[in-house]
């Protein structure tokens, strides 16, 4: 582990003189754990790819703010993420709507049937879960990637996501029980 860190060191310090060698090294690295949280995200691969190569872009000629105090791994999944929250954002700039204003009642007919159904969350697979995640509202989606599979605590979601800690508490809350109430419809219809 010890000597792959030192690799990508000295890699990172051929790529800040402009070794363009060093840099297909780190891109083939990191290309595809970036690409996978990009299209996590944006669930489209053109976006995706766009993305990521402006990601590396950005990372290759802002090297030297790359102070080394996490992994260059974490901070150019950052700028992932970052990238692709704004490609959301320019995305859905005509249904842009503020994370504020969420319907804060849950229908009773909705409420009923999740508390007649139950998930078994045991045998639960991976696939199904993704697939249900593609089918909530993007803000849902984006919160909930960042949480669940990016690991991202809620301070930092906030921050990234340019929310107040209070709406993105509320906004994880409320992904998460509209995550499961799909879950609960789709093994209903299964």
């Amino acid at each position: 582990m010890q000597t792959e860190q030192q690799h990508i060191k000295d890699l990172l310090q051929a790529c800040s003189k402009g070794s363009k060698t060093a840099q297909f090294e780190i891109y083939k690295l990191y290309y595809k754990a970036m690409y996978n949280s990009a299209l996590r995200i944006l669930q489209n691969t053109y976006d995706a790819e766009d993305v990521m190569q402006e990601a590396f872009l950005n990372a290759f000629t802002k090297l030297d703010s790359y102070k080394g105090e996490v992994p260059f791994g974490a901070w150019l999944k950052r700028i992932v993420i970052n990238k692709s929250l704004t490609q959301l954002k320019k995305r859905n700039k005509l249904q842009e709507v503020n994370l504020e204003v969420v319907d804060k009642k849950l229908e009773n007919e909705d409420e009923i049937q999740m508390q007649e159904v139950k998930i078994d969350y045991v045998n639960l697979k991976v696939k199904k879960v993704g697939e249900a995640m593609k089918s909530l509202k993007e803000n849902y989606r984006a919160v909930l990637t960042l949480s669940l599979i990016e690991g991202y605590d809620n301070e930092e979601i906030a921050q990234i996501m340019n929310i107040s800690n209070e709406n993105c508490r509320t906004t994880i809350s409320r992904a998460k029980s509209k995550l499961r109430k799909v879950l609960m419809e789709s093994s209903v219809l299964n």
